[in-house]
């Protein structure tokens, strides 16, 4: 995730230039032994709300450096990349893309587990200026039926927990208009609307979807099950939410 409101992220030519710096490929080989599925924004593409013919951002080091350069950025200047333990090779083999890609520092920052519920408030309260211009942490996968009910909320809506930088006006409106809409094609749609938006405004480094495998021994008996149910509500005023 991009803290856009650190300086020069708030930048589209500076966020798509980092998103062309990275070799996904490379990360899932090497990082995730070939178990994962890249992602073109942050739909999985194997939901509902991922975009029809919408690929992942090449690995493209020429096209990040010319962009980089258009956009000014100082020589000299590290992008300040924070992880959580948990995904320190995924954010080692980042901070590499980015040395190889763009000729630029990298200044790790690991948050340190016993320092991650502090560092998780700081985030979710947004009073304090964040000290990263990205963050690299796992995210659970509940995103199969309706994405923005779980994942573009959080992450880029003005009330979403993740949220790390200015509200982007197109988003809150396709956003308001998700929260009343009762037809499941059409909240598709407009999921697939909101996913395409974010690739196109490179609102993050889009990865990988790692894959998980679950297994159970003969003497269990598995039953599949949906783990949510999403409901929308609105108040008479018309501002929706989404609960389950």
């Amino acid at each position: 995730m991009f803290n856009r409101n650190a300086e020069f992220m708030d930048d589209v030519r500076i966020r798509k230039a980092l998103d062309l710096a990275v070799d996904r490929d490379r990360l899932i080989y090497e990082v995730f032994h070939g178990y994962a599925h890249p992602v073109a924004a942050l739909a999985p593409p194997y939901s509902g709300g991922a975009p029809d013919g919408l690929e992942p951002y090449p690995h493209d080091p020429e096209e990040a450096r010319r962009l980089l350069s258009e956009a000014g950025w100082p020589e000299g200047r590290a992008v300040k990349l924070a992880s959580t333990s948990d995904v320190t090779a995924v954010a080692e083999r980042l901070a590499g893309d980015f040395r190889d890609s763009l000729g630029i520092e990298v200044e790790m920052i690991e948050i340190p587990d016993e320092d991650l519920i502090a560092a998780q408030k700081t985030l979710v309260e947004k009073y304090l200026p964040l000290p990263f211009d990205v963050l690299v942490h796992a995210w659970f996968d509940l995103a199969a039926g309706y994405p923005p009910a779980v994942i573009h909320r959080e992450y880029f809506h003005t009330l979403g927990a993740f949220r790390a930088g200015p509200p982007v006006p197109e988003f809150e409106e396709l956003m308001a208009r998700y929260v009343v809409e009762t037809d499941a094609q059409n909240l598709t749609e407009l999921g697939k609307q909101r996913d395409r938006l974010a690739y196109e405004e490179a609102l993050s480094v889009f990865l990988c979807c790692p894959m998980a495998l679950v297994a159970a021994n003969r003497y269990v008996k598995f039953t599949g099950h949906a783990a949510t149910l999403e409901q929308v509500f609105a108040d008479p005023q018309g501002v929706g939410y989404r609960g389950a």
